[in-house]
């Protein structure tokens, strides 16, 4: 295992960003004036014209999926640029989603099989990857990928083969409208699987809505950990 960190998944706590992902916003926080609009601006033009990219569309790549969330993100912060407002939260995303569409999806290659070793502790768990989402989003957060990235480092070792993608929501909004969010949000978390190697195949994605919740509440109430994604695996 890469991280001992990473282990938050199984407790259902929350990590950082990636060293990758952190830099990229660092960078872009550390900006200011024509600097700042110009990074941005070059990141919004990347986005665009990856989207608009023929080779990529009809390949299903993640990266289309990354460089359409670029292109909305950096568009919001450049929006609050016009009146010289820094928006950390825009400007987060825009990097990391940047940084995502930048990265080319890896091919997993079947390594000869080791000798048997005892299973890691991470092994046992059937849910070892649980993210959260901001209200009314379904946008992966920094803490997505370290996540993803845990499951991905220990599906070999776990011998875990297939994955099961489940979307939540809070009962906030009607349950249509939830059904749809959490469908969502599983895509999204699916999409940046397949971008850290994770065949797609081996992915199945289902959408709860507000069904299932992880804290019971009152309909209409916002709660953080009932938006969220569970990774389950084989067992």
């Amino acid at each position: 295992m890469k991280r001992t960190t990473a282990i938050f998944a199984l407790a259902g706590a929350a990590v950082g960003m990636t060293p990758a992902a952190a830099f990229a916003q660092d960078d872009l926080m550390a900006m200011d004036g024509s600097e700042l609009r110009s990074a941005v601006q070059m990141r919004y033009d990347a986005a665009l014209a990856l989207t608009n990219d023929a080779a990529i569309v009809a390949a299903n790549d993640p990266r289309y999926t990354w460089a359409s969330e670029a292109k909305a993100q950096c568009g919001i912060a450049l929006g609050y640029l016009k009146s010289n407002t820094k928006d950390p939260v825009s400007l987060s995303k825009c990097a990391l989603a940047y940084d995502m569409m930048n990265r080319t999806p890896q091919q997993r290659v079947a390594a000869p099989m080791p000798e048997p070793e005892p299973r890691p502790e991470a092994c046992t768990a059937q849910a070892p990857g649980l993210i959260f989402f901001e209200f009314d989003s379904a946008t992966p957060q920094q803490d997505a990928v370290e996540t993803v990235e845990y499951v991905v480092e220990n599906a070999g070792p776990c011998n875990w083969t297939s994955f099961t993608v489940v979307g939540h929501t809070d009962r906030a909004g009607s349950s249509a409208y939830n059904q749809g969010l959490s469908e969502r949000r599983a895509e999204s978390i699916e999409s940046l699987m397949v971008a850290r190697g994770i065949s797609g195949a081996a992915i199945t994605t289902q959408a709860k809505g507000e069904e299932t919740p992880r804290v019971p509440t009152a309909d209409g109430v916002r709660e953080l950990q009932n938006r969220r994604v569970e990774i389950l695996v084989n067992q």
